[in-house]
């Protein structure tokens, strides 16, 4: 299948470049610009949609710089998000199973700490030998990086405050915009990012507070719950929705938050914030039903607002060129990310979409190769999404909600990972597989995994939907046995028969 697709993508190239404009076009852009005038893309941002723009740009031969402000490649993700609370989030699973886990198999300690400052510098490691391998990969790629604020001045020029100080101008032929999102703030919560903190704030703690309290309970705030619950923070979390992770299968969703709270979080959903005092020695929320009634105050040492997040678009210099955006602030661009003014791109979490890592960097890829005359494409019904909590949850494609409003006929099959021999294996067999498919022809629609490792085990679903795949495909392909993963195959069998092990 996987040459098929090849065929298919150079087919649609040789179609677009029979185009007499598209071939212009093509010829025009695999052409170098004139060494240090003007380059063919230039790339204002360099997270994950940013610098793989960059670089993918730079491998079809085109001259490419990209701008960066934080002085440090890798954007919000890899500085700030994806890579550092990842890393804390398995060293503080790493103390949670030696404090509650370890002894259950055979393994004991006579004394066990928190050492939070090594905690911190592992972290700081991973994200810097990260950040210096992007660097590594623009010089062996040949991409120019220019360290500043870059705003956009013309549709092919970009005025860069540059962090040594002074300035310069960056010619381009083509822009491209990848500059990711900020955190959401919320009426009458400033972040100060010591007892009030966002996310950036929530990884660099020098102390482990006493009580958390969560402002979201969205993927950002129970991850970052969980850092801290893990390390013996009470974690209380306020949420103004009736769930948590609107976006989750309402099933998977039950099941998680029965976990968290066995965990020993507290959710108070349908709850606003409507008062902060932080003028003692902690921090006072004042809260009440998201309805209106009789208010409650919540003591904490720090809060975690999580609010969610917003596209950083304001004072790039869109207004100044008439690039058209939407309410939120995202760009709105066309089929192949282009803007209404020519030349200029955006991807990432400035454009509508998830807001994801690496549906960024899928954006990046394809925007320029519709850029170099190729056919670029993403697929965002195929977009997997990951709670990296303990245990995970993963999921791709409709949840049983959606497929249900739908009006499309279809059946579901599950299978419990207190049935899975991996799981039980190694004493960690909370969570389920969720399968849902049409009736009719058997084909995925939708797939919700918790489970240790959901994230990995993910991309054969992820896989089987972008090819279209039934669910009777995956029950009879062989799977390594014991692994946690036969537990997507025994729910895709019970979506059409009966799976073996329960």
């Amino acid at each position: 299948m996987a040459m098929a697709s090849l065929a298919r993508r150079r087919a649609a190239e040789a179609v677009l470049l029979r185009r007499p404009h598209a071939a212009a076009w093509a010829s025009a852009c695999r052409g170098y610009a004139a060494s240090g005038e003007e380059s063919d893309v230039v790339v204002i941002g360099g997270g994950p949609g940013g610098y793989v723009a960059a670089i993918k740009a730079a491998q079809l031969g085109l001259k490419t710089t990209c701008i960066e402000k934080r002085g440090a490649l890798g954007g919000t993700c890899l500085n700030v998000g994806c890579i550092p609370s990842k890393a804390l989030l398995h060293s503080s699973h790493m103390y949670h199973e030696a404090k509650s886990s370890f002894a259950h198999h055979g393994v004991k300690f006579s004394n066990l700490e928190v050492d939070l400052p090594a905690m911190m510098a592992q972290k700081d490691k991973a994200v810097s030998g990260l950040t210096k391998g992007i660097e590594g990969l623009f010089k062996k790629n040949k991409v120019e990086y220019v360290k500043g604020f870059g705003k956009l001045v013309s549709p092919s020029e970009v005025s860069v405050d540059l962090v040594d100080g002074g300035s310069t101008i960056v010619k381009g032929k083509n822009i491209i915009v990848a500059t990711g999102s900020d955190v959401k703030s919320l009426p009458g919560v400033t972040i100060d990012e010591k007892k009030i903190v966002s996310s950036t704030g929530a990884l660099a703690l020098t102390e482990i507070p006493k009580k958390l309290v969560v402002i979201g309970a969205g993927y950002i705030g129970l991850e970052m719950g969980s850092v801290w619950n893990r390390l013996g923070s009470e974690v209380t979390v306020v949420e103004f929705a009736p769930d948590i992770v609107p976006s989750m299968d309402g099933e998977i969703r039950k099941q998680f938050q029965r976990m968290l709270e066995k965990q020993k979080f507290k959710f108070m959903l349908k709850t606003k914030v409507v008062g902060v005092d932080t003028s003692g020695s902690g921090v006072k929320l004042t809260v009440e039903p998201a309805a209106g009634g009789e208010q409650t105050v919540i003591e904490a040492d720090v809060v975690l607002v999580s609010a969610g997040r917003v596209p950083y678009t304001a004072g790039i210099g869109l207004d100044a060129i008439g690039v058209e955006t939407d309410k939120g602030g995202r760009i709105l661009v066309d089929n192949r990310f282009m803007t209404n003014v020519k030349g200029v791109y955006a991807i990432g979490d400035a454009i509508p979409g998830p807001m994801l890592a690496h549906k960024a960097e899928e954006d990046g890829v394809a925007c320029v190769e519709f850029i170099a005359g190729k056919e670029g494409h993403v697929d965002y019904d195929t977009v997997p999404g990951v709670v990296y909590t303990h245990p995970e949850v993963a999921s791709v494609g409709k949840t049983e909600e959606q497929v249900k409003a739908s009006g499309v006929a279809y059946q579901v099959g599950k299978f419990p990972l207190l049935a899975n021999s991996r799981a039980k294996a190694i004493d960690d067999a909370e969570g389920m597989v969720k399968v849902i498919s049409e009736k009719e022809t058997d084909r995925i629609l939708g797939v919700h995994i918790m489970s240790p490792g959901a994230g990995e085990i993910i991309h054969e679903a992820v896989l089987a939907l972008q090819y279209g795949a039934s669910s009777e495909d995956i029950a009879r392909t062989c799977h390594a046995h014991p692994t946690v993963s036969e537990a997507l195959k025994e729910a895709c069998m019970n979506t059409y028969d009966k799976a073996i092990h329960m």
